[in-house]
């Protein structure tokens, strides 16, 4: 049988991200997202209330999101969700429940004011672009849990973001 394990959210960023990298050299950084509800109870007076997504990037995307994500910043954010436990020093269970971010638009402006980079969607940004010198990166592909294995040339325009 099908099963299904998807968010989406759309909320600010509430801290910057903190990237780390695994002791086999994998990217992973970590956030939190905050997302808000607004409604009219019976008195007819408007209350709004706030939930916090704690939110795991890995690889790539754990790169990009702590060089272009930052603390207030409006973000719209697909990934599933998994929930983890440990043992704390008290030795009492605990647990943790967070998005692994798997797809990322970024929805606030950037502060040069381009607009802002999408990432993960597979998506181009439509708005008109400048011709810019082709530059080449080098970068190496990798996979979660594995070191780079093979370089490749990469033309800077071909990023969607």
């Amino acid at each position: 049988m099908f099963s299904l394990n998807r968010a989406t959210i759309i909320g600010h960023l509430t801290r910057d991200p903190e990237l780390r990298t695994t002791p086999n050299g994998q990217s992973v950084s970590n956030f939190s997202i905050a997302t808000n509800r607004r409604w009219t109870d019976a008195a007819g007076q408007t209350q709004e209330a706030s939930e916090f997504h704690d939110v795991v990037a890995w690889g790539k995307v754990a790169e990009i999101v702590s060089t272009y994500l930052h603390k207030g910043d409006r973000t719209y954010l697909e990934g599933r969700l998994q929930t983890r436990s440990w043992d704390g020093q008290d030795g009492v269970k605990r647990y943790r429940t967070e998005i692994v971010a798997e797809n990322l638009i970024m929805l606030s402006p950037r502060k040069d004011g381009a607009s802002a980079p999408k990432m993960g969607t597979g998506e181009e940004d439509q708005s008109p672009k400048e011709e810019k010198p082709k530059q080449e990166v080098k970068a190496a592909k990798t996979e979660r849990g594995q070191s780079p294995s093979e370089t490749e040339e990469i033309d800077i325009n071909d990023i969607p973001f």
